[in-house]
């Protein structure tokens, strides 16, 4: 049983700082399902002020369930400059942010790990009202 894929939403400037940062040259990704580029390629973009405050963007604070093991992590989703994993601080460039991007608290996320195929439950979601803040 595949359950059809969610689409992802990302407000306009995560969709714009995302889309410079993935740029042309990963242009045959986009037809890659679990790439960052597929995402963007299918995302509904929203106005920045319309973006639903519990929906994972840059910067938000996330914790997610693996479903496997039940095992709880927090982290925050930065730009690959920010990113510090002593402060839960991950790039968006990394499988688990380009998962989990776009989505809401209470969707589960299937993605491509280095450690095989996870799923993963968004347990809760707390954005910034300044997302430029890392």
């Amino acid at each position: 049983m595949k359950a059809e894929k969610k689409p992802v939403l990302l407000c306009e400037e995560d969709f714009r700082l995302l889309k410079q940062l993935v740029g042309i040259s990963l242009i045959n990704d986009m037809e890659e399902e679990m790439t960052l580029a597929y995402e963007l390629s299918r995302a509904n973009v929203v106005k920045d002020d319309a973006f639903p405050e519990d929906t994972i963007r840059l910067n938000s604070k996330v914790r997610v369930e693996d479903m496997a093991t039940k095992r709880t992590t927090d982290l925050s989703i930065v730009m690959p400059p920010h990113a510090d994993i002593k402060q839960k601080k991950i790039s968006i460039l990394t499988p688990m942010a380009a998962a989990l991007i776009g989505f809401r608290k209470g969707d589960e996320v299937e993605w491509k790990m280095p450690s095989g195929l996870k799923k993963y439950k968004i347990l809760d979601v707390a954005n910034q009202l300044n997302a430029a803040q890392a």
